[in-house]
């Protein structure tokens, strides 16, 4: 029983910290980052599709995801895209968690696309 105990109190400490950095760091709103003049080359096709399953959908890939969000078509995404941006996009970093998010050249690719609607 101590060893589930101390098991669960690491956890619910990085938890603790997820969310208090979360509340005091906002972050780049999806507002802030305008679809540029000349809109975006990028599609879910070409990669939204292929960034989502590297980074997303482990986690957030609906039944078989550990999240009740799921980002498993261009619509969902769509449908939650202020969310991803504040979450992913631009200068923000909160998902995905670890080592190997994307690169900050990725993340400024997801940030056009969602500003632009997410094609």
């Amino acid at each position: 029983m101590r060893r589930r105990i101390r098991g669960v109190i690491p956890a619910l400490v990085c938890a603790l910290a997820v969310a208090c950095f979360t509340a005091c760091n906002p972050g780049t709103d999806i507002s802030e980052h305008p679809c540029p003049p000349a809109g975006t080359e990028h599609t879910y096709e070409n990669f939204g599709e292929a960034f989502f399953a590297t980074y997303c959908v482990e986690c957030h890939g609906g039944p078989n995801g550990y999240s009740s969000r799921a980002f498993v078509t261009v619509q969902s995404i769509r449908d939650q895209r202020d969310r991803v941006f504040l979450n992913s996009a631009a200068d923000n970093t909160y998902m995905p968690p670890g080592p190997d998010g994307p690169s900050e050249a990725e993340r400024n690719m997801l940030a056009d696309w969602l500003a632009c609607g997410a094609p």
